[in-house]
């Protein structure tokens, strides 16, 4: 049974930091790209953040760029996302994927991140 399972969420002052991770089972973990999204209440989701299988290289959209950084240790099938300087509009639900190819083929139920003003 594949399993992604992502938590650290919390409620954070503006200015603070949360560090989410994304514990995985049931896939070959090193073989897919892992993304982080979220989804604020009437807001499409948003990708922040994505760390490719294979040299680990990372993307981050501009909202992102500075203060977010994506990690994994594909020895412990985990990805990490550390969140710098938060702000109020970086609250969302947040989520963890996996990607092979062009498709996040599967997804983690989401951890609230809120970040108060």
């Amino acid at each position: 049974e594949v399993q992604l399972q992502a938590s650290g969420g919390g409620l954070v002052q503006t200015g603070g930091s949360l560090r989410l991770s994304c514990a995985t089972s049931g896939f070959a973990f090193d073989d897919y790209a892992i993304g982080w999204f979220r989804q604020a209440p009437g807001k499409e989701r948003e990708e922040v953040a994505c760390i490719a299988s294979s040299d680990a290289k990372t993307y981050y959209p501009a909202s992102a760029k500075g203060r977010f950084t994506i990690s994994r240790d594909d020895a412990k099938n985990t990805a990490w996302l550390q969140m710098n300087n938060l702000k109020p509009e970086d609250t969302a639900v947040y989520y963890c994927a996996a990607r092979v190819g062009s498709q996040y083929a599967y997804w983690g139920q989401g951890t609230q991140v809120t970040v108060s003003s």
